[in-house]
């Protein structure tokens, strides 16, 4: 007897193939676009920064050549945790031949779980990025205005804080093209992606998208699309939790890293007391920040 919960009817026992809920699609693989993946073969990673030199001193006529010192900068450990999650299948439900339709609703279900742990556990990064008690390497919360360097202090926070906007997008994209490396030097940082929450997502298409100017009636060109100042455009994440929140990703190296130490498997086996079937999935990573400089951000107003 159909038990109608809403337009959706569902079965007192679940001997069909489709269960409502069961067979939702799911996002892409959206923490690809929030990390650069590397494959690990240890217990945990260190990334460990090194310094370079200092600007060359003047030489004198005569004077010897000033000799500088290569130091070793912040370290960042990144330990890998493992996931699991399992279902099981009842001897009773094997009896009466009910296995292959509970069994593959399950086994679907179970992947989605574990897909949508990765996406949250790799957006949490993200949404603790302000949050001064998730500290990396340097002891600092990964998006800060008081980043210690060898040459002082230096940001990665928008100046102030700002929701998403043309006038703030740009005011970013000129921090970043001011970046300086730990020995206070200038280096080529450029903006990589935009990276927003859902409720900013059309807000951002138009700001970076439009052909001219958004939101005036000026008839200026929208500057950020001509010299392509966003190459990797937009990049939507349904995981974020501050919808005011938005960040750049930049092209400096050795920045936001997952590390896959064990990829996702599948496997199952029989229970000798209940004569139950049991299946899990198994997967190990970590995601990290090895340097600031790889992302910036605000909070929003």
């Amino acid at each position: 007897m159909p038990i109608s919960t809403g337009n959706h009817p569902k079965l007192l026992w679940p001997g069909i193939a489709d269960i409502w809920g069961v067979e939702y699609d799911s996002h892409g693989e959206e923490c690809k676009d929030l990390f650069d993946f590397t494959a690990s073969s240890k217990a945990y990673e260190e990334i460990v920064e090194s310094t370079g030199f200092g600007i060359a001193p003047v030489k004198g006529e005569g004077a010897s050549t000033t000799y500088d010192t290569q130091s070793q900068g912040t370290v960042t450990r990144a330990t890998h945790v493992a996931y699991s999650l399992g279902y099981i299948v009842t001897k009773e439900e094997m009896d009466d031949n009910l296995y292959l339709e509970v069994s593959g609703t399950r086994a679907k279900s179970n992947a989605f779980s574990m897909k949508t742990t990765k996406e949250t556990v790799a957006a949490n990064v993200y949404n603790r990025a302000f949050n001064s008690s998730f500290t990396y390497g340097d002891g600092k919360e990964i998006i800060a205005t008081d980043h210690p360097t060898l040459s002082g202090n230096q940001s990665n926070h928008l100046t102030v804080a700002a929701d998403l906007s043309e006038a703030s997008l740009e005011d970013m994209i000129i921090q970043i093209m001011q970046a300086k490396n730990s020995r206070g030097l200038r280096f080529a940082l450029r903006p990589d992606c935009l990276l927003v929450a859902p409720a900013n997502y059309f807000n951002a298409q138009r700001i970076v998208t439009s052909t001219l100017q958004n939101d005036t009636a000026n008839n200026a060109v929208n500057v950020i699309r001509n010299t392509g100042a966003i190459p990797g455009g937009v990049k939507v994440n349904h995981y974020f939790t501050d919808a005011d929140a938005w960040f750049m990703r930049t092209t400096a190296p050795s920045g936001m890293i997952g590390y896959q130490r064990k990829s996702a498997e599948f496997s199952k086996d029989n229970d000798f007391d209940t004569d139950n079937a049991k299946a899990k999935s198994y997967e190990r990573y970590s995601f990290t920040v090895g340097d600031f400089r790889s992302i910036y951000g605000s909070p929003g107003a």
